[in-house]
Order: C-alpha cells, then structure tokens, then sequence
C-alpha cells in the first residue's frame, strides 16, 4: 500500500494545551512533505470508547495509504503495547487499548504489528508523552513510506473493546446512546440495516427516554422548530434530535444522554 502523505490526529487533548500541535511538529520534522488533518481533539479525557466511534465514523472517508494517529490513552507508560494497524486501505497508529478493536472487526483481514524499534522513535521517550515520543514520530516514518514491518513485529492477540450491541426481536430493535455531538444531536448505534426487516421508515416509531416519536424524517426541516425528529444521519446511524434545538436537553440527566436505551418498533 503506497502512503497517501496524509496524517490524522484523534486525540482527547483539547484544544487549549499544545500537546496536538507538538505531535504535529514531530510528524512534520519527519515528513515536511505530510498534510495534517485534525479529525477532533474534544474527545473526553481517556474515553477510548468515544475515540473508536469517532474513527469509525471518520476514517474511512480518507484516501488510501492515510495514516491515523489516535491518542486516547489512559495507560500510557504502562503495560499496554504501542501498536501499528495495517488494513487493506489504511494504517492505524495508537496504544493497545481497544480504540482501533471496531476497525479491525471491520476490516476481515488485518496485521497488527506492535511497535518495537527504537529507530523509529524519538531519541527520549517520556513515559507520560508516547504521543509525541512513539506515535507521531511511527506516523511520520509511515507517511514517507518505511515498510511497517521495519517498526515492530506482529501480534495476534491485540485488545478487545466491549461495544454496546443492537438487539433484535421480532417486533422491535433496541440499541442505545453512543455519542452526543456539538449540536446535541444523540447518535444510536443503530443503522438503517438494522431495522429494515421491521416496515417502512414512516411506519415506525422510535421510543426513548419515556418518549416517542412517530416515523423516522428524511431530515432535521420535516418538523417544526423545536420538535423532536428521529432520522437516519449522515454516517447512517439513527439520531434523535431536535430541529434547531438540542435533543440532549430533552433526554437524560445533567446533560449526559450515553447510554439511555432507544427502541425502534412498528408505530
């Protein structure tokens, strides 16, 4: 796979540290040559969860030979190994700690190599900065083209990420919560596939959190301002939202909507 000179960084740094930007320079010591793109640095402090749905929904928008560097890492300096994910189309660069696990379900066939040579890391490595020490400099590397097997060697045994799962009964799908975006839009782990089998979109109704609403909308306008809607997003999963308004100050307590169970059913 030829390397598209493309980076990603998936971080839950924020954005009033310099932590991102520092990466940045590493990357771009490397490979002056590489396009940088920030996928997002608002992922909740250690919340891998959060970061492997944000590059799933992400990264497969990206040329071939990207290379995403994600840093959600609660472990870091730990026991957890750095590792490199080769897929058909894509290089992953992270800790093993589950973060790229839904990735490499999706993929069918994937090398996981973990990162082991020296050569390819900064001179010092800080046991609280791999980011900066490990990842962006494999990044990098990466970007310019060394073989992945240069940098470590594979393993068969990467970490797991136990991930909510849709149920499915004869009359009804439930699945839940996973993400909560800017707008306050609450985005289920729910997909168009997933609820097919029951009737068509209009004719069902969506239940969460002691409400309903009636029939799926085809977007945000198909109801009044301030009414709640139910529709198939952008990325194809089920979102509640509210036409210009925030559905997660409707549903949940304090704000925080994860995890609340929504059912999808014949209305």
């Amino acid at each position: 796979m030829e390397p598209s000179g493309i980076v990603t960084l998936t971080t839950d740094f924020g954005w009033e540290d310099v932590y991102a930007a520092i990466m940045k320079g590493v990357i771009l010591g490397i490979h002056p040559g590489a396009t940088v793109v920030d996928i997002s640095h608002g992922i909740r402090p250690g919340d891998i969860r959060q970061g492997a749905w944000m590059l799933e929904e992400s990264t497969r928008f990206f040329p071939a030979g990207t290379v995403h560097l994600a840093v959600v890492d609660p472990g870091v300096g730990g026991a957890r190994r750095p590792i490199l994910v080769c897929t058909e189309s894509s290089f992953f660069v992270g800790p093993d700690n589950g973060i790229f696990w839904p990735l490499i379900e999706a993929a069918g066939e994937a090398t996981v190599i973990h990162l082991t040579s020296e050569t390819y890391f900064l001179p010092k490595i800080s046991r609280t900065f791999h980011g900066r020490d490990i990842f962006a400099p494999v990044a990098g590397h990466l970007a310019r083209g060394i073989d992945p097997f240069d940098i470590g060697s594979p393993i068969q045994n990467p970490v797991r990420l136990e991930l909510p799962t849709v149920k499915r009964s004869k009359d009804a799908v439930v699945g839940e919560v996973v993400r909560v975006d800017r707008f306050g839009n609450l985005i289920s782990n729910i997909r168009r596939r997933d609820i097919g089998y029951l009737s068509c979109l209009t004719g069902l109704k969506v239940t969460i959190g002691g409400l309903t609403i009636r029939g799926i909308s085809g977007t945000y306008s198909n109801v009044p301002r301030g009414e709640m809607l139910a529709l198939l997003g952008s990325s194809g999963y089920l979102e509640i939202a509210v036409n210009q308004g925030r559905a997660s100050a409707l549903v949940g307590r304090n704000g925080d909507s994860e995890g609340i169970p929504v059912r999808v059913s014949p209305a």
